[in-house]
C-alpha cells in the first residue's frame, strides 16, 4: 500500500480508539457498559444491528461466496431479512417489557426468569462459547484482509494487530462505544462499497461483457444454488435472531418497544438486498479478475491456487488508486471491527453477568473495572483461537449452529409456554448443542448433505417435549 493509504487507514483506527476512550470517561456502571444506558434511538441501534450481524465476517464470507457460486450467494442474507423481521414481530413485544421491568443485561437472564438459575448458567456458558468463536472469526477476517493488502504483513502479525485494536477500544468503551462506532463504521462501509469498490471493480473486469466472456453464466444467475444449501443457511441464520446475545443487548438498549421494532426493520432491509448483493458482486468481480490474470503479480494464476476469501481484498488492492485504497480498507476494517466488538461484548456480558456475578457481588466501580478485565481476557483468547483457524465463514456458521441448536428450543418454550420445564430445558440444551458439535467434529456425510444443526435442533426439540410430558404425567399422578 502507498504511504498515503497507510496514513488514512491509521488515522481512522486512531479515531475509533478515541471513541472508546471518550466513553471510558463517561461510563459510570454496568448499565452504561453493557446496555448503553437503555436510551438508544432506532437509527443508531438499527445500523449497529446490521453492522454487527453482517460485519466483517459476512463481508469477507460473502465475497468468498460470490467468488465460489456468484450472485446466488446473496440468498444467505435473505435469511437475515426473514430473521430480523420475524424477531421484530414475534420476539421483541415479548422480551422488551420483561427487560425493562427486570433490568436485564444479558440474554441468559431470560432463562433465569422463565426457568431457574441453573438453566441460566448453562445458557450463559453456551452463549459465551459461541460468541468467543464468533469473535475469533471476525479477527481472522480482519487478518486475512490485512495480510492480503499490506505487503510484507503475515497472517499472524495481522491477527495480533487487528485483534488488539478491537479488544482495546471495546474494553475501554463498552456498548455505547460499540453502537456509536458501528454507526460510523457502517456509513464508511456503505459509502466505500457503493461509490468506490463496486464501480471500480466493475470497470476493471470490463463490465457485463467482460464478465460474460470470463466466467460461467451460471454465476450471474440467482438459481445457482440447491434447496439443501438454502435450507442449511435458513435453519442456521434465521434462529440466531432469537438467541443472539448481541441482539438482546440492543433490544435492552432501546428506549421503548417501538424503537426496538423499528431498528430491526431497518436492519433487515440493509441486510437484503443491499449488503447481500454488494458483497457477492465484489466476490464475483474478484473471480473474473483472477481468470483475466489481474492477480499474477501477487502469485495467483489459477482458481485452485487461491483461498476464495482473499479474492476480494486482492481485487481491491489491484484496482484502487492511491487514497481510495486507504478509504476502502477502512470501510472493510470498519465492518470487521463492528462485529468483533459486539461479539466480544456479548461473551464478556455472559461471563460477567451470567456466570461470575451470580456468585459474587461487588461495588459498581469495581464491577465495571472487573468487566473490562474479563473483556480483555476473552479478546486475547479469541486472538489465540483465530490463529489456529483457516476459514472465516465456516467458523462463523459453526458458532451460530452451536448456539442455535442449544438455545432455540428452550427460549421459545420459555417465551411462549405458560409453564416451561426447567429439566427439559437443560437436557435439550446439552443434547442439541452437543450433537451438533459431535456431528461437525466427525465430519461425516449426512443425508441430503443437511447441516448438523438440523439434527441437533430436532433432538433438542424431542428431548424437551419428552421430558416435559413425563414430568406432567408424574405430577398428575
Amino acid at each position: 500500500m502507498h504511504i498515503a493509504d497507510i496514513i488514512i487507514f491509521f488515522v481512522y483506527m486512531a479515531l475509533m480508539l478515541g471513541v472508546g476512550y471518550y466513553f471510558l470517561r463517561r461510563n459510570k456502571n454496568n448499565e452504561d457498559y453493557y446496555v448503553g444506558g437503555r436510551d438508544m434511538g432506532s437509527g443508531h441501534v438499527g445500523l449497529s444491528v446490521v453492522a454487527t450481524d453482517v460485519g466483517g465476517g459476512f463481508s469477507i464470507g460473502l465475497g468468498g461466496l460470490g467468488f465460489t457460486i456468484g450472485l446466488s450467494g446473496s440468498w444467505m442474507l435473505f435469511t437475515g431479512l426473514i430473521g430480523a423481521w420475524l424477531s421484530a414481530i414475534v420476539l421483541i413485544p415479548k422480551v422488551y417489557p420483561l427487560s425493562s421491568k427486570e433490568k436485564l443485561f444479558t440474554f441468559p437472564q431470560i432463562f433465569e426468569h422463565f426457568f431457574n438459575k441453573r438453566v441460566a448458567l448453562l445458557a450463559g456458558i453456551i452463549s459465551a462459547i459461541g460468541y468467543l468463536g464468533f469473535t475469533s472469526s471476525q479477527i481472522l477476517a480482519g487478518a486475512k484482509l490485512a495480510s492480503a493488502t499490506f505487503d510484507g504483513l503475515g497472517l499472524f502479525q495481522a491477527l495480533i494487530i487487528m485483534g488488539s485494536i478491537a479488544v482495546v477500544y471495546t474494553v475501554m468503551g463498552g456498548l455505547k462505544a460499540v453502537i456509536y462506532t458501528d454507526t460510523i463504521q457502517w456509513i464508511i462501509l456503505m459509502g466505500g462499497l457503493l461509490f468506490i469498490g463496486i464501480p471500480l471493480g466493475y470497470y476493471s473486469v470490463g463490465g457485463v461483457e467482460g464478465l460474460k466472456a470470463t466466467i460461467d453464466l451460471s454465476f450471474l444467475s440467482l438459481q445457482n444454488i440447491t434447496w439443501v444449501q438454502f435450507a442449511n443457511w435458513g435453519i442456521t441464520i434465521i434462529p440466531i435472531w432469537f438467541v443472539g446475545m448481541t441482539l438482546y443487548q440492543r433490544i435492552y438498549a432501546c428506549r421503548d418497544v417501538k424503537t426496538a421494532k423499528r431498528a430491526w426493520f431497518i436492519a433487515g432491509l440493509f441486510e437484503y438486498p443491499i449488503m447481500a448483493f454488494l458483497g457477492v458482486l465484489l466476490g464475483l468481480f474478484a473471480r473474473a479478475a483472477l481468470i483475466q490474470g489481474m492477480f499474477e503479480g501477487d502469485g495467483y494464476t489459477a482458481l485452485a491456487e487461491i483461498d476464495e476469501e482473499i479474492g476480494l481484498p486482492l481485487l481491491l488492492k489491484n484496482v484502487l488508486p492511491v487514497g481510495l485504497m486507504g478509504l476502502m480498507m477502512s470501510a472493510y476494517f470498519s465492518a470487521i471491527l463492528s462485529t468483533a466488538d459486539s461479539c466480544l461484548m456479548a461473551a464478556s456480558g455472559n461471563i460477567m453477568t451470567d456466570i461470575i456475578s451470580t456468585h459474587k457481588r461487588m461495588s459498581h466501580k469495581k464491577e465495571l473495572r472487573f468487566s473490562q478485565i474479563i473483556t480483555f481476557i476473552i479478546g486475547a483468547t479469541a486472538i489465540t483461537i483465530a490463529s489456529t483457524m483457516e476459514n472465516v465463514l465456516d467458523l462463523m456458521l459453526l458458532s451460530y449452529s452451536f448456539m442455535v441448536s442449544g438455545l432455540l428450543v428452550p427460549v421459545l418454550a420459555g417465551v411462549f409456554n405458560k409453564k416451561p420445564n426447567s429439566t427439559g430445558a437443560i437436557l435439550s440444551m446439552l443434547s442439541g448443542g452437543g450433537l451438533t458439535l459431535v456431528l461437525t467434529y466427525l465430519n461425516t456425510e449426512l443425508p441430503y448433505n443437511l447441516d448438523p444443526i438440523i439434527f441437533g435442533l430436532t433432538v433438542s426439540f424431542i428431548v424437551y417435549q419428552v421430558v416435559h410430558m413425563i414430568e406432567r404425567r408424574l405430577i398428575s399422578q
